[in-house]
């Protein structure tokens, strides 16, 4: 028996990502490159505790003129909560999803937030079709997470800017997990053991990315 992918090494483990036998090799350069990983997986799973976060030099914090302080975390916790739900389920049950989607998408709602704080509603899209939809449904999920609170508390207590700063840093964290596998989905794992949301099951079929 040979490996599902090299068709050359002897297999040494299950891949659950290309459902046969893989040798380490394939695993280890395929993870995440050209095998979309299960999240569960158990071989993923011992990779990600090896991976150093990205530590991000001044030039490359986005938006560094916003300043996200523990105060505002702690004051908005509420806020960060239902972003990183809402933006977790898109990102788990959106087909093909990666953490570069969710960056995109992340990035456009920034960007949309910042020009409604000089006073225009001018929304932002990507050009990625898969993060266009995760940035279009984040923004129904913020509208209606506005809303709910209004009801609840009879008065509208989310503020654009508030909004603002929970995505500006959502894309900071975003960034400090980027491993530099094209389809990482570290960031993603992240919010899913931190928000109690599992994993969809898969639908069959192979989860080998073809170039």
């Amino acid at each position: 028996m040979a490996c599902k992918i090299c068709e050359a090494r002897r297999p040494r483990r299950f891949c659950p990502g290309v459902g046969g036998d893989i040798c380490a090799v394939c695993c280890g350069t395929g993870r995440e490159e050209t095998i979309l990983c299960p999240l569960d997986c158990e071989y993923l799973q011992q990779a990600r505790a090896h991976e150093k976060p990205v530590e991000l030099k001044p030039e490359q914090v986005p938006n560094a003129d916003i300043r996200i302080s523990d105060d505002f975390l702690h004051d908005n916790a509420p806020l960060l909560g239902a972003a990183m739900h809402a933006l977790v389920n898109l990102g788990l049950n959106t087909p093909g999803a990666v953490d570069r989607d969710l960056r995109e998408a992340l990035d456009a709602l920034v960007r949309t937030y910042r020009t409604r704080e000089s006073g225009l509603y001018y929304e932002s899209r990507p050009d990625n079709m898969v993060a266009a939809r995760i940035q279009a449904e984040m923004l129904r999920a913020i509208d209606d997470y506005r809303e709910k609170s209004r009801q609840q508390q009879g008065i509208s207590t989310v503020r654009d800017t508030d909004v603002l700063g929970t995505l500006v840093f959502l894309e900071r964290a975003a960034l400090h997990m980027d491993n530099g596998r094209s389809h990482s989905r570290a960031f993603l794992d992240f919010l899913r053991l931190n928000t109690a949301v599992e994993q969809p099951l898969a639908s069959g079929g192979s989860s080998l990315i073809v170039p």
